[in-house]
């Protein structure tokens, strides 16, 4: 049973955990040098809207909320597929030697750079041209990510209803919460425990308050339900955009961090019970090196799993708000480093969901149950089967229930629970991309003096039309973004090396070979991203798709050129030696 696996490899888990320990020491006082004597942006520049102090816990929940919405479920329930035993690897490994390093970096670069974007900090340390490009990929990052978040939330609605009503409720929960908190100022646990119940209390109810799109909507307007939901949250996202973080944003990333920390322990509590009475098992390979239709292993397992192990996405959290909020700079360890470690967990617990807990118990689209090995290869039985996004977030919704039905929660309820932390996750970073891309969007129109669209409402306007129309480019089901989906995965992880390529050019001003932290996953990440660029433009190119082989073309050359600035820079870097304080 994989209970007797975990006690088995104990003592090594114990190990790993020591080592862990001794990396984040030697990053913050050998490698980064934290000192509070610097004064943090939030401090220096505080305007109690986006540059806002804030207590550790709380920026910690904002920080996980955001880097982690559906990316580490959607990339191991689909990772999987190449067997559990490389995914786990991938995952550990990842998050702990590349993914936390690359998020703290990036927090603590754009702190000691006025909390500017990691784009502007790349133009300071490489070039001006690096900038620009710079912009441009995370503007179609931003892109794809505003328009398929509101797509997942939608497609969440769609399949389970129950989850509506305590989604939205969380807002009124969550600006009730910033108004006691910084208005009345309300003690922070006692608020906290309020509205974490008072959340758990909506989730029940939502099974009884079933919510959908009115069919009258759907048959007058001729939208699908999935299109009129992205409308109606892409019009959220603008409000939560420019709002101040401290009236919805923070409370409500902090609440939602909460739920979910609730939410994982439900099926840590699940995982282990199933096992010790319920002779749960992996029903998953541990290993399959060529599914039915799926891409090659290598490079294709560290684009598909992101999120958990390493995402370029975090960079732009980690120095778009984060770093605008982080109140002293000793904090930018456990929220930049830490906050990588519980995603990676989370991701953990992703894999074991759907390579055992779906074997619990599996019905397909007929109506017919599966159990035990048969469940797993009903879903998993190509790579088409798989990957569409109804089935990632199906599996995990599915593997988790049935492993919380062993703590006699009721199947309805427990899937209405995930439902909701699937759905929270996405709002969370549904909210926190269309603000960052409120910035990408102001700090390009003013580097080209176009001063019309540096103000936060044209920006957020400008950065939610985008979004919708590129939602709405191929229909009224809002699916649109889905187009460009395929060469997604490799856009983020190309945007995760860059962003090493920025943290390695400044450790290597500071002399030494503190630079290598960085730079070896820089070397891996960058030669992985390009080699999953060439091979997806000979397939887009074969397939005739050819807007895909079009924007991917484009990235690739961009990619190139970034990295042969970046060489070039590196080069200089040690002749521009700064102060280890800098």
């Amino acid at each position: 049973m994989i209970y007797a696996r975990v006690v088995t490899y104990d003592s090594d888990f114990c190990r790993i955990f020591g080592g862990v320990q001794v990396v984040w020491s030697v990053l913050a006082r050998k490698i980064f040098k934290l000192s509070d004597k610097h004064t943090a942006p939030s401090v220096a520049l505080e305007d109690g809207t986006d540059y806002v102090p804030t207590r550790k816990e709380v920026i910690f929940g904002h920080h996980f909320a955001s880097i982690a919405g559906t990316g580490p479920i959607v990339g191991p329930a689909i990772g999987v597929i190449w067997g559990w035993m490389p995914a786990l690897i991938w995952v550990f490994v990842g998050s702990i030697v590349m993914g936390a390093v690359h998020d703290f970096g990036s927090v603590v670069i754009s702190m000691r750079n006025e909390g500017k974007s990691i784009s502007e900090c790349a133009g300071n340390l490489i070039s001006p041209r690096i900038k620009q490009i710079f912009f441009a990929i995370i503007f179609l990052e931003l892109l794809i990510v505003i328009a398929i978040f509101g797509l997942v939330i939608a497609v969440i609605f769609q399949m389970y209803p129950a989850s509506v009503f305590p989604v939205w409720m969380q807002i009124p929960i969550a600006v009730g919460l910033g108004y006691v908190v910084y208005k009345k100022s309300a003690n922070l646990t006692l608020s906290t425990t309020v509205a974490v119940i008072l959340m758990y209390a909506s989730v029940v109810a939502g099974n009884w308050l079933q919510l959908e799109i009115p069919a009258a909507l759907i048959s007058s307007t001729g939208i699908p339900s999935t299109g009129i939901w992205t409308i109606i949250l892409l019009t959220y996202a603008f409000v939560a955009s420019i709002l101040p973080v401290t009236i919805l944003l923070q409370p409500r990333d902090y609440i939602n961090a909460w739920q979910l920390f609730a939410s994982m322990g439900l099926i840590v509590l699940g995982a282990v019970v199933s096992c010790l009475f319920y002779d749960m098992d992996i029903v998953a390979p541990a290993f399959k090196a060529a599914p039915p239709g799926a891409p090659s292993l290598v490079p294709f397992i560290f684009i598909t799993i992101a999120c958990g192990a390493i995402s370029g996405f975090h960079s732009l959290v980690a120095s778009g708000t984060t770093s605008k909020q982080i109140a002293r700079e000793s904090d930018a360890l456990p929220v930049g480093y830490g906050s990588m470690l519980l995603e990676s967990a989370l991701a953990v617990l992703v894999l074991i969901a759907v390579s055992a807990g779906i074997g619990m118990e599996y019905t397909d689209k007929s109506g017919e149950i599966f159990h035990g090995v048969a469940a797993w290869n009903e879903h998993y039985s190509s790579w088409s089967a798989a990957g569409g996004l109804g089935s990632k977030i199906g599996a995990f919704v599915e593997g988790a229930a049935n492993m919380m039905r062993t703590l006699h929660i009721p199947k309805d309820i427990a899937i209405v629970i995930i439902g909701v932390f699937v759905a929270s996750f996405a709002g969370t970073t549904l909210d926190t991309a269309t603000r960052l891309q409120r910035y990408i969007v102001a700090e390009f129109a003013e580097g080209f003096k176009f001063k019309f669209m540096t103000g936060k409402y044209s920006a957020t306007l400008f950065a939610v039309v985008t979004a919708g129309a590129l939602a709405f480019a191929t229909g009224a089901t809002g699916k649109g973004a889905l187009t460009l989906w395929p060469m997604f995965g490799a856009v983020n992880q190309l945007l995760a090396a860059l962003g090493l390529v920025v943290i390695t050019v400044y450790l290597r001003r500071k002399g030494g070979f503190k630079y290598l932290v960085t730079a070896i996953p820089c070397v891996f990440m960058t030669s992985m991203t390009i080699w999953a660029i060439t091979l997806n433009e000979l397939t887009f190119i074969d397939q005739k798709s050819w807007i895909l082989a079009a924007v991917n073309g484009v990235t690739g050359i961009l990619a190139i050129w970034m990295i042969i600035e970046s060489i070039l820079a590196f080069a200089r870097a040690a002749e521009n030696k700064t102060d280890e304080t800098d």
